[in-house]
């Protein structure tokens, strides 16, 4: 069974830093585009970075560039999405999801497995 599970959200002061971790489970995610997304609230998904499949090029949105990394760790089957200088802005619902083109998308349609999502508040 395919399945991608995030973790790692929760309360941050302004500034502050959380690492999102999105596991993989049926599939290796190696194999995938990876992308991580992000929904606040009355406001439209939006994607924040994707790592392709090997050899693994990176993208960022311009709002997080600088702030955000993603990486892989092909080991434990799982991408993490390291956020630093978090802003209020930042605040949403951040899911990962997996695409079988390797190549990376912002297009959330092209993406076929997703996570639940976890919530990350920034806020003092």
């Amino acid at each position: 069974q395919v399945q991608l599970v995030e973790s790692g959200g929760g309360l941050v002061q302004p500034g502050g830093s959380l690492r999102l971790s999105c596991a993989a489970s049926g599939f290796t995610l190696d194999n995938y585009a990876i992308g991580w997304f992000r929904q606040a609230p009355g406001k439209e998904r939006e994607g924040v970075s994707c790592i392709s499949s090997s050899p693994g090029s990176k993208y960022y949105a311009a709002f997080v560039k600088g702030r955000f990394t993603i990486s892989r760790d092909n080991a434990k089957n799982t991408v993490y999405l390291q956020m630093n200088g978090l802003k209020p802005e930042d605040t949403a619902v951040y899911s990962c999801a997996a695409q079988t083109r390797r190549s990376c998308s912002s297009n959330a349609g092209t993406y076929e497995y997703w996570g639940q999502g976890t919530q990350v508040t920034v806020s003092s």
